[in-house]
This record gives C-alpha cells, structure tokens and sequence, in this order.
C-alpha cells in the first residue's frame, strides 16, 4: 500500500509500508512541497500519487529507507534526468540530496 506522508509517519504506517520489502521502503520525495509517498513496489508508483496529488515531476526523488538502520540510498531510475543534469539513478546534486535526506528523516526517522 502506498501511503503520502504529510507528517511525521506513526509505527503503523511504516510498518504498513515496509510491508512490500520487509527491510526497506521505497519512497519518493517531493523536496518543494516536502512530502513523501511510500510503499510501493518501484519508486515510480509512488511518484505516481504524488504527482496525483499535485507534485510537480522536477521535484520528486526515488529513494530507498531502511526504518532499521535509518539509511538512505539514493538511486532509482526515476532519478535519471538529464534536462537536471543528473544523468544517473544516483542522486548527483549535493543539495538535492541534503534536502531529500532531511525530509526523509523529519517524515520517517526516529521510529
């Protein structure tokens, strides 16, 4: 299930959205509206609902979580996008992933 997480995510729905990988969380991350969707099976359904739900594409991320460890990898092929300048499934820019990192810590960190 496919969760937006607007605020700080509760047990619950980690534990609903880690359901699809046991281990970690696909999730991505709009860095301008700092909100997150998470749960899918590929970052790109979870793009999907946020750009539902009025994200704009430039602004989201693909990002995986671990609610274990509390760590972030940042590659998906959603993150290819050369018009950016980030011709990688890795994250590239610094600052992006800065930005990214801290709404994913603010949203699903701590639990």
């Amino acid at each position: 299930m496919i969760l937006i997480i607007r605020e700080s995510a509760s047990r619950d729905e980690i534990d609903e959205m880690v359901k699809t990988w046991d281990v970690f969380i696909k999730i991505a991350v709009d860095i301008e509206r700092k909100i997150l969707a998470g749960g899918g099976v590929r970052h790109y359904e979870c793009e999907q609902e946020l750009l539902k739900d009025g994200s704009r594409q430039r602004d989201i991320w693909g990002v995986d979580w671990s609610p274990l460890t509390q760590e972030i990898v940042f590659e998906s092929i959603i993150n290819i996008r050369p018009s950016q300048n980030n011709r990688s499934m890795i994250i590239q820019s610094n600052q992006i992933r800065e930005q990214v990192s801290q709404i994913t810590k603010q949203l699903l960190g701590g639990l």
